[in-house]
């Protein structure tokens, strides 16, 4: 038990926030909140995230979705956090992925993807095609007219995920197969492809022949495609 856990059991009081000059051992070390006790309109997103800090390679724990909790939230808010966890990758990719190098959005030397950002798709850098297809996700999950609320979502707004689902994973495709020492790295701390793969795959959100990397733990090809893709 850390000091600041121990001091907030101590006082029964249980603060979860980081105090100011807390350490980094500290940072975020309070204890688990059981679901039902999350009297909040961002329970869900809460809970997926305390799941997360507590074993990130934990992919069962992770994607369990609680007692009577909405399917279309519990996925809108896993593709949230699948989003806002990208970002990182998306920084990382900056450092080698440019545009005179990677001038396109490939995967293998087969796969070129059309980017949906312009009024027509068409083929862009790939760095481009990944901050185009992040900032299009935002856009999209906190939009007032599909997802105006975070406790209840429309079944014809949930249809909508599968698009973001493709372009999102091929984000992963194309750091995996032109940048795989950055892919390696980043997955090595946030085991976020696999859990990306296991989501889409668990709740049969995009079909599996889209699904190109291979299966991480044994590097065996969970499909074989080629082919130019729209967005």
């Amino acid at each position: 038990m850390t000091k600041m856990a121990e001091e907030q059991w101590r006082s029964g009081v249980i603060l979860r926030r980081n105090r100011p000059g807390s350490s980094a051992k500290d940072f975020r070390r309070w204890p688990d909140e059981p679901f039902e006790e999350m009297d909040s309109t961002l329970a869900v997103q809460q809970f997926i995230q305390q799941t997360i800090r507590r074993d990130p390679a934990n992919l069962e724990a992770i994607l369990k979705i609680p007692e009577a909790q909405d399917d279309g939230v519990w996925k809108y808010e896993h593709l949230r956090q699948f989003c806002m966890e990208l970002n990182g990758l998306a920084v990382r990719l900056q450092s080698e992925c440019k545009p005179e190098i990677c001038t396109q959005m490939t995967a293998t030397e087969q796969w070129i993807f059309l980017c949906a950002a312009h009024k027509t798709p068409k083929e862009c850098p790939a760095i481009d095609y990944t901050r185009h297809t992040l900032d299009g996700a935002a856009c999209l999950l906190n939009s007032n007219k599909y997802f105006p609320s975070r406790v209840s979502i429309k079944e014809s707004s949930v249809a909508k995920l599968g698009s973001v689902c493709r372009r999102v994973y091929r984000i992963f495709s194309h750091a995996y197969f032109h940048h795989r020492a950055i892919f390696d790295a980043f997955e090595k701390e946030t085991h976020l492809c696999k859990r990306f793969t296991y989501f889409v795959t668990k709740y049969s959100i995009i079909s599996k022949e889209i699904l190109i990397l291979p299966k991480l733990e044994d590097e065996t090809p969970i499909a074989q495609q080629a082919g130019e893709s729209e967005a």
